[in-house]
């Protein structure tokens, strides 16, 4: 009775260990492949963003007039790098990140069109001032909701899109009401809104590179920050 025993459960075991085989053989043929990890794109999106917009503010806070010197950093570093990080931000499942880099990188994109191709779309040195004022404008009102979304991210986050608002809103009285006192306070603001961005790119860096928290960049202000990363 004890051998009959063993070799039942010999043959139990042998069936178990052939359906588990298949199991594995069907779960490889009907899934995808763990996500292979990829770097994180954030901090070279906030780098972009930063240099680029430093290169405006100086010109807007008036410490040189050379306003088309930011057009090539706008088409190539502020706006396809940051474009592409939106991309990658995709694939790391972060839609805060597809939303903000996406929507600022394409911001850069067209406002260094917009100020190379300014004679050919029609606008003079007339209407310039409105249309630049209407258009941030417009970007104000969209920032208002990624800054709202910013308390769920991170406290420099946080702060980062603040002070955006902040120049988003001096530059628009500027530009529409025709007050040049605003247009350089924005530019100061546009200043330190560049040294928060390289400063919270610089956190990302060295937390990847030494595999710990260097630079503090704080926690979410309301709520639970969700993972969002497969």
């Amino acid at each position: 009775m004890s051998e009959t025993n063993r070799t039942s459960n010999l043959r139990r075991a042998e069936i178990e260990h052939v359906r588990q085989i298949v199991r594995d053989e069907t779960r490889g043929e009907s899934e995808a492949p763990p996500a292979t990890p990829i770097a994180d794109p954030a901090p070279l999106g906030l780098a972009a963003f930063a240099l680029t917009n430093f290169v405006i503010a100086i010109v807007n806070a008036g410490w040189f007039d050379q306003t088309l010197t930011f057009v090539p950093l706008a088409l190539i570093y502020g706006g396809t790098i940051q474009i592409l990080v939106a991309m990658w931000e995709f694939r790391n499942n972060n839609t805060f990140g597809v939303l903000g880099f996406g929507s600022y990188g394409s911001f850069w994109f067209a406002f260094g069109l917009f100020f190379l191709l300014a004679p050919r779309l029609g606008i003079t040195q007339a209407t310039e001032n409105t249309a630049v004022g209407f258009t941030l404008l417009a970007w104000t009102l969209f920032t208002i909701y990624m800054w709202i979304a910013s308390l769920g991210v991170n406290v420099a986050m946080f702060v980062l899109f603040t002070d955006l608002m902040v120049l988003f809103i001096l530059l628009d009285i500027g530009f529409l009401a025709g007050a040049p006192g605003f247009i350089v306070a924005g530019g100061y603001a546009g200043i330190i809104l560049s040294v928060i961005g390289w400063y919270t790119s610089a956190a990302g860096l060295l937390d990847s590179v030494f595999g710990r928290s260097v630079l503090p960049v704080g926690g979410p202000l309301v709520g639970r920050a969700r993972t969002e990363r497969s």
